[in-house]
């Protein structure tokens, strides 16, 4: 995906879904300013913890702050689940179209070929 359309998403489409409420949050800590970011993402449920599939590849900021601080907490479904040992896997390697996550067309179609994977603690 084009890195223009990931701004785009940052700066508009982001804090609308933040605002509606539709998708679950990914809350980490900027490894920098220390600020706590709210990113909402769509998070694929795995045996003992969560996908998140790296729609703009491994330069997005969330991932970038995830790795570092090795944890990060996941609003879902009224919930705060708290997450660790963050670790980049080849999306094949996980079956999560049966967890609810993209199907291999549109893997292929949108060049997504790695996820992050968290333990839910």
């Amino acid at each position: 995906m084009p890195r223009w359309l990931a701004h785009l998403n940052r700066r508009v489409f982001n804090p609308r879904e933040l605002e509606r409420g539709r998708w679950p949050v990914l809350r980490h800590v900027g490894r920098v300013s220390g600020t706590v970011h709210r990113t909402p993402l769509g998070a694929i449920r795995l045996e003992h913890g969560y996908a998140f599939a790296l729609v703009y590849g491994r330069r997005t900021e969330w991932l970038r702050n995830v790795l570092a601080a090795g944890e990060a907490v996941l609003e879902v479904d009224g919930r705060e689940v708290v997450l660790t040992t963050p670790r980049v896997r080849p999306l094949h390697d996980l079956d999560v179209r049966a967890a609810g996550g993209p199907s291999r067309r549109t893997q292929r179609l949108l060049g997504i070929t790695e996820c992050l994977v968290l333990d839910d603690v």
